[in-house]
């Protein structure tokens, strides 16, 4: 009886450290092995959006997709709002940010970024009848200035616009319907989204263009002192670049905002030189 009791539980041990074995295999997946997690808010086309079946689409997509299989990396795209972009690399939900995002100093002392791989210029969309010609014309007692939560243009209209009302919204579209409804004098953004809104509402809207900051750079986020990924990805924006693939992006997704913008004498917006 008790060799059939030894001899039972020596088989329980050997299955279960073969269970452990193999537990053990599938369990120790190396960073290569798992998948890139990359936070986008999917509201601003043709940067970060979604298609008709509501997958992933645009540039930054295009962009990532490729990054992933230059380092063999699967890539997957968490839809994120804005607000929550930053954190989610705080609380390792995700390990990089690609979402139209400024370079700051102040968001630079939470996460770390790449290089650079676009150039912004704030801009104005006003309301056809309102007749604002410069960002000047917005400073003034009585005017409403429409900007989008902790963007770009939200952090310049709090700094420099004292005397006009700041309404600040959660995205761009009510940005913009509050312009064209007449409800705010003025919406304060990059000049690529300015030019398309202005174009998407011709009738109730104008632009105003005339540069008046300093040009700002888009970088892609990633955990503070995450060397390996950071250097991974300059190293990819630079062969990228010169590999025409910013040039191929131009041309599937803002193939008619470029010759405009050659037409206004702009800089263009992957021209980094």
């Amino acid at each position: 009886m008790k060799k059939s009791i030894h001899i039972l539980m020596a088989a329980v041990l050997a299955a279960s450290a073969v269970v452990s074995g193999c537990a053990g295999k599938s369990g120790a997946k190396g960073e290569e092995d798992k998948p890139l997690v990359v936070a986008m808010e999917l509201t601003y086309p043709p940067f970060e959006t979604k298609d008709e079946k509501g997958n992933p689409t645009g540039v930054s997509v295009d962009f990532m997709k490729a990054f992933g299989e230059s380092i063999g990396r699967e890539v997957r795209i968490e839809n994120t709002a804005w607000d929550g972009l930053i954190p989610s690399l705080q609380t390792g939900k995700a390990d990089m940010v690609m979402s139209s995002m400024t370079i700051t100093e102040e968001r630079a002392k939470t996460v770390d970024f790449s290089d650079a791989y676009a150039n912004a210029m704030l801009a104005v969309l006003t309301n056809k009848d309102s007749g604002i010609t410069s960002v000047e014309d917005l400073n003034q007692p009585g005017m409403k200035v429409a900007v989008k939560t902790g963007s770009t243009g939200y952090i310049y209209a709090n700094s420099n616009l004292s005397n006009a009302e700041i309404i600040a919204l959660p995205d761009e579209s009510a940005c913009v319907t509050e312009v064209a409804q007449g409800k705010a004098d003025g919406f304060i953004y990059d000049q690529l989204t300015i030019y398309r809104n202005w174009q998407e509402n011709i009738d109730t809207t104008a632009a105003v263009f005339i540069p008046f900051q300093d040009v700002d750079k888009w970088g892609i986020a990633v955990q503070k002192g995450n060397t390996e990924l950071l250097d991974q990805l300059n190293t990819f924006i630079k062969e990228y670049t010169e590999n025409g693939g910013f040039d191929e992006l131009t041309e599937k997704y803002l193939s008619k905002e470029k010759e405009a913008f050659g037409e206004l004498g702009f800089k263009w917006f992957f021209d980094l030189s």
